[in-house]
């Protein structure tokens, strides 16, 4: 499989720079849209729930790069390809986690919190985690050397992600009558823009498409597997309960692909094995996470867990011995 994936690093995909400002103009506007549902509340519940917060942002930043390194050299994939699946890993949860974390029957304040947290944090933490498994990757004998500017990313990732952010709770902060009326129609134009700029991109690339599809495929699918089994295990072994267990896993394994896709464009002019890994991203992850959802919401969850998220507070002393204890 390395030997095929090899040919397709050196492609530069069509794409023209005229479609690349209409997708970093349009991933900006998602980030508005995401940024809209963010209140200030949210940042204060946080200390209410600081556990399972700490834990989703340990499995998104730490659990989740370190674990794909460890695939990508098990795997023994071309550069680029790899290169993809570190950049992935790198970058915050998507904009669609908070709704199928809701599907779920996970904690939804606990996954909008985590998206606003996250999200924010990657403005460094992005940057800083593709540098350091990035540059521990290419280090490596037997692989070309890459350049990894972390200073160009980070100032690529705070105009893509930062100012949109800021705006976008500003707005809601000054007009949150406005927001509430058209929050819905903006989240799901966004959504339906970026898909059918993946589709655009893969429409124009057909022919590479065709080629290597059945590899990239292959490797997103063992990728995002290992990004859900990451969240849900580092949320399982810190105990946290039941419904902030299905979040973490669906905030880790839901990544704004998007962004790394407009960075792989940016920073990297297209490169072939980097760009397919993030474009098919972009879609197997909600098929995924749909599909995760539509399990889990079969499962019901017990009372005493339910009463917790709801009153987004840990049981009282006064609680049974079950009560305290964390679902399995």
């Amino acid at each position: 499989m390395r030997e095929a994936l090899e040919a397709l690093d050196p492609i530069r995909l069509n794409f023209s720079p005229q479609s690349l400002h209409l997708l970093n103009i349009t991933l900006a506007f998602i980030m508005f849209g995401v940024a809209l549902e963010i209140k200030m509340s949210h940042f204060r519940d946080v200390a209410r729930n600081l556990k399972s917060v700490w834990v989703g942002m340990l499995a998104q930043f730490v659990v989740m790069p370190a674990m794909t390194y460890l695939v990508v050299v098990s795997l023994d994939l071309s550069a680029g390809v790899a290169m993809g699946m570190i950049l992935v890993a790198s970058c915050p949860g998507g904009n669609i986690s908070n709704f199928i974390s809701s599907m779920a029957g996970g904690n939804t304040a606990l996954s909008v919190s985590l998206t606003a947290i996250a999200t924010l944090a990657a403005v460094v933490l992005t940057p800083l985690n593709f540098a350091l498994w990035g540059g521990i990757y290419t280090g490596r004998a037997d692989l070309p050397p890459l350049e990894i500017d972390a200073w160009e990313m980070f100032q690529s990732v705070f105009i893509l992600l930062g100012i949109p952010l800021l705006l976008g709770m500003a707005f809601n902060h000054r007009f949150p009558d406005l927001t509430r009326r058209f929050i819905r129609p903006v989240k799901r134009l966004s959504i339906v823009i970026f898909m059918g700029f993946v589709v655009v991109a893969f429409a124009n690339n057909f022919d590479y498409f065709l080629k290597y599809i059945k590899y990239i495929m292959l490797i997103v699918l063992i990728h995002n597997g290992v990004a859900l089994f990451a969240g849900y295990l580092t949320s399982s072994v810190a105990r946290v309960y039941k419904r902030d267990r299905r979040t973490i896993t669906i905030e880790t394994g839901i990544q704004n692909s998007g962004l790394g896709l407009v960075l792989i464009f940016s920073l990297f002019d297209g490169q072939g094995g980097m760009a397919f890994i993030a474009a098919w991203w972009g879609i197997w992850h909600i098929i995924s996470g749909l599909g995760v959802a539509y399990l889990w919401n079969k499962i019901p969850v017990s009372e005493d867990e339910l009463s917790y998220i709801l009153r987004l507070g840990r049981p009282s002393r006064a609680s049974s011995d079950k009560d305290k204890e964390p679902i399995d």
